[in-house]
C-alpha cells in the first residue's frame, strides 16, 4: 500500500515535462557557463539551482487545481494532505539534488576543469568538494522550493510563488547583499573564502534557510485548511 502511494506521488510530482525540462537545464548550463577551476562549479551551479528548484516545486500544491482533483483532495482530513504535499516536496527535492550531482559530473565532462589542488596544494580533495557542495546545494534547494510553495499557497497563485521567489534570488544573489549579510547571506556558500578551507562561517546561511524551512513547514497546516 506505501509503494503504491508513493508511486502515485512520483507521478504526480514529477511528471515527463518537468524531468525533461530539468535534465535540460543542468545539461546547457553545464555548456554554457565556463570554469576554469574545479571549485567554481559550485558557484555557478548553486544560484541556478536554486531558481529552477523554486520553478519546479512552485505548483506542488497547485497540481490538484490542473489535475481537476481539488474538489476530491478537499474531502481528505488535513494530516492526509499535508502528509501528500510533504512527500512530493521530498521527491521533488529528492530528485533536484540527483540533478544536481549529475550537474557537476557534466561541468568536470564538458569544461574539464583543473583540479583545486593544482593551483593551492593544502586545499580539499576533490571528493570533500563535492560533498561539501552537495551538502550545501540541498540546504538550498529545500529552502527555494518550500519558498516557493509556501508563497504559491499563501496568494493561491503559483506565478506569485515563482515570482516572489525570483525577486529574492535576484536580491541575495548580488555582491551588495553579500557586503550586507556577509556570512548569513542565503548564497554564503557561493561567496565563502575558497582559499581559507577551515572557514566554516558560511554555514550561517544555511542555517537561515534551515529555519525558514522549519517555519514554512509549522505553517504549511494553516495554509493547506484555509483553502
Amino acid at each position: 500500500m506505501k509503494k503504491r502511494i508513493l508511486f502515485m506521488e512520483m507521478k504526480i510530482s514529477l511528471p515527463l515535462y518537468k524531468i525533461v525540462y530539468s535534465i535540460l537545464f543542468i545539461v546547457i548550463l553545464s555548456l554554457i557557463r565556463g570554469v576554469s577551476v574545479s571549485f567554481e562549479i559550485g558557484i555557478a551551479m548553486e544560484p541556478a539551482l536554486a531558481i529552477l528548484a523554486a520553478a519546479f516545486c512552485a505548483d506542488t500544491y497547485a497540481l490538484e487545481v490542473v489535475s481537476r482533483r481539488s474538489e476530491v483532495w478537499r474531502l481528505y482530513p488535513l494530516k492526509t494532505r499535508i502528509r501528500a504535499v510533504g512527500r512530493r516536496l521530498l521527491l521533488q527535492q529528492f530528485f533536484l539534488l540527483l540533478v544536481s550531482a549529475a550537474g557537476y559530473g557534466f561541468f568536470y565532462l564538458f569544461q574539464k576543469p583543473l583540479a583545486f589542488r593544482s593551483i593551492q596544494p593544502d586545499a580539499v580533495s576533490e571528493a570533500a568538494q563535492f560533498y561539501c557542495f552537495l551538502a550545501a546545494e540541498a540546504v538550498t534547494i529545500v529552502f527555494f522550493s518550500m519558498l516557493s510553495n509556501t508563497l504559491a499557497c499563501l496568494f493561491h497563485n503559483l506565478w506569485c510563488g515563482i515570482g516572489g521567489s525570483l525577486i529574492l534570488w535576484l536580491l541575495l544573489d548580488s555582491a551588495y547583499a553579500q557586503r550586507l549579510l556577509g556570512s548569513w547571506n542565503v548564497f554564503s556558500y557561493v561567496f565563502r573564502n575558497v582559499s581559507a578551507a577551515d572557514d566554516w562561517s558560511w554555514l550561517c546561511g544555511k542555517a537561515v534557510c534551515l529555519l525558514f524551512c522549519i517555519a514554512a513547514a509549522a505553517v504549511l497546516p494553516g495554509l493547506l485548511k484555509r483553502r
